[in-house]
């Protein structure tokens, strides 16, 4: 896995986010004092999930041979009662079974990102 640095940016929150030979940019919406330039931090945790989700099942329909054409994952988030939730909604396009869909929808909860949200999570810290 590659490194992910993350640099001040323009405006009162804007970030430059670097990883390998990507830049993305990061911000707060406007109404949380930001330019809007990027995704918040949370969106790109979102992002992540879908993505994540999106590449896991269509790994494994093709592994299985399965006539899967394309799979959109929508996610949002909310924050509720001191606790994130994260809403996934996920449309399977292609010709397949009751059967294929349900498996398709236990592998997405197995997807690593998802297993990495709903595990054990440790932040090391330190000034460099």
């Amino acid at each position: 896995m590659r490194n992910v640095t993350v640099k001040t940016g323009e405006g009162k929150f804007g970030q430059s986010i670097h990883v390998g030979p990507h830049e993305l940019r990061g911000d707060e919406p406007p109404s949380a004092g930001g330019d809007d330039r990027g995704p918040d931090p949370f969106e790109f945790v979102l992002a992540g999930l879908g993505a994540c989700t999106s590449m896991t099942i269509k790994m494994y329909a093709d592994r299985k041979g399965w006539p899967l054409v394309s799979v959109e994952v929508d996610v949002a988030g909310e924050k509720r009662e001191g606790a994130f939730v994260a809403k996934r909604s996920i449309r399977l396009q292609g010709d397949l079974t009751e059967e294929q869909q349900a498996r398709l929808l236990d592998i997405a909860n197995k997807c690593p990102v998802h297993k990495m949200l709903t595990g054990k999570i440790e932040i090391e810290s330190a000034l460099a």
